[in-house]
């Protein structure tokens, strides 16, 4: 059976939402996610804010109750019949995410066995046919066929296979045979 890696953040879990909020709370702005058209929030925050955007990843609540990303949970469900999925974190950047993060999957993901969770630090270390993640960095290094999931931060990135939204990672699969 083929295998997908899933990335959790801004693929299956709309960090960035919880993120702006609670940037947008502390500091009285309101930044929206049009305003990091090629960029992401660290990049436009001032230098004097970047402690605080690190410890809102850091409290202990951040990743418990992320939004779902709009149509994971049908399209992978439904992969899941075809494939065999993983979901694989950068979980070991921010390490209170461990639980919060276990949880939510749980939670959201029931048909995914704990078993296919991959915390991790660095992403080139997956085996996978196939690697869904916003972060064109990882793809770089994945040896199969990297696909990026767009986001605010990688509107500019270029020479990648792109899906904008988990219809179109639907129909990316669609025609390949497990």
């Amino acid at each position: 059976m083929r295998r997908i890696c899933v990335d959790m953040d801004e693929v299956i879990a709309d960090t960035l939402s919880e993120h702006l909020r609670r940037y947008n709370q502390a500091f009285d702005e309101d930044v929206t996610p049009l305003d990091l058209a090629g960029k992401g929030l660290w990049e436009i925050a001032p230098l004097d804010r970047q402690q605080q955007l690190r410890a809102f990843l850091d409290a202990e609540d951040f990743f418990e109750d992320l939004p779902l990303m709009p149509g994971a949970q049908d399209v992978l469900k439904d992969l899941s019949a075809r494939f065999e999925i993983f979901i694989a974190t950068q979980a070991m950047a921010v390490p209170n995410s461990l639980g919060p993060k276990y949880r939510w999957l749980q939670r959201h993901f029931p048909f995914i066995p704990p078993t296919h969770y991959v915390f991790c630090g660095n992403k080139s270390i997956l085996r996978a046919d196939y690697l869904i993640d916003d972060l064109p960095k990882n793809l770089l290094r994945f040896e199969g066929q990297g696909i990026l999931y767009t986001a605010p931060h990688n509107l500019t990135a270029t020479g990648f296979v792109r899906v904008d939204n988990w219809q179109q990672v639907a129909e990316y699969f669609a025609s390949i045979a497990s």
